[in-house]
């Protein structure tokens, strides 16, 4: 009898232990250490009427061809292809891994409460400038130095000096502003620029309306179904397909979710290095 009664006694102890909210808490997972800042995945600013806090600086020489080549959205002469003086370089924090190339966003002088800042605001219009270069980050410097603002977290606008004295006293040092992202209205329809080599096929989107970043593109040949494209850099958009010989459609993605489809764009004799336009997105 004793020795069925402390039988029964161990076998009460060891529910009690396994099954109860303190035994079961030693085995529970220990959550996930946060992801540090520079492998998050920020989400580009979105439309808004809200204006945010921003610096911007400029470049002089704006004229001079150097300052008006390549860039890290891929789009070649932003003056010859259509973004003239308006163009504008992004800290790391704005650029989002080049998905932020074609966005537009409008910018006035922020006058702070301090006099110094009031002395140097213009009249107080404001510019619209287009993404299309990066700001590489310096961390040789802190981020509230001289040198340093364009890193993390800090949003930065660095445009022609011509852009800038629009809004803006030219004197050493950077501007106070104010921005907020607007849609972008362009002239003539969506461009389509094809490079690469063989089965490689490279296209450079541009001259883009509305919210003007893109984020998914299709092609289709006459002999093929709709092809995803990955995006290369910038707005430089890649697929390895065989797409000579047959004329090309392609069905673009932008951010905020619409799609614009352009049948047969190119025709069938098209050849690396040319450019088509397509539909355009409404502004």
């Amino acid at each position: 009898m004793l020795i069925s009664i402390y039988i029964i006694t161990i076998q009460l102890i060891t529910i009690l232990l396994f099954t109860s909210p303190a035994a079961t808490s030693h085995y529970s997972s220990p959550s996930p250490p946060a992801a540090p800042f520079y492998e998050s995945s920020p989400e580009p600013p979105s439309l808004a009427a809200e204006w945010l806090s921003a610096h911007a600086t400029y470049y002089s020489d704006a004229n001079d061809p150097m300052d008006a080549l390549d860039g890290a959205c891929g789009y070649g002469a932003t003056i010859k292809d259509g973004y003239g003086l308006a163009a504008t370089a992004v800290s790391e924090t704005l650029f989002v891994r080049g998905q932020i190339c074609g966005a537009c966003f409008e910018l006035r002088c922020f006058e702070e409460e301090v006099p110094f800042d009031r002395r140097r605001c213009g009249s107080g219009s404001s510019i619209v400038v287009t993404a299309t270069n990066f700001c590489a980050p310096n961390y040789g410097f802190d981020a509230e130095s001289g040198g340093g603002e364009c890193n993390p977290p800090k949003q930065h606008f660095v445009v022609p000096v011509e852009a800038f004295e629009k809004i803006g006293i030219r004197k050493g040092g950077k501007l106070p502003v104010q921005y907020r992202r607007i849609k972008c209205r362009r002239e003539g329809g969506m461009r389509f620029t094809i490079t690469g080599s063989g089965i490689f096929n490279s296209v450079l989107i541009s001259n883009v309306a509305g919210i003007g970043d893109i984020v998914g593109v299709k092609v289709k040949g006459s002999r093929t179904g709709w092809i995803p494209m990955g995006r290369n850099w910038g707005q430089n958009w890649h697929v390895n397909a065989l797409l000579q010989n047959q004329p090309l459609s392609f069905e673009v993605t932008s951010s905020d979710g619409v799609t614009i489809t352009s049948y047969n764009v190119a025709p069938k004799n098209w050849t690396f290095g040319q450019t088509f336009a397509g539909k355009q997105f409404e502004s």
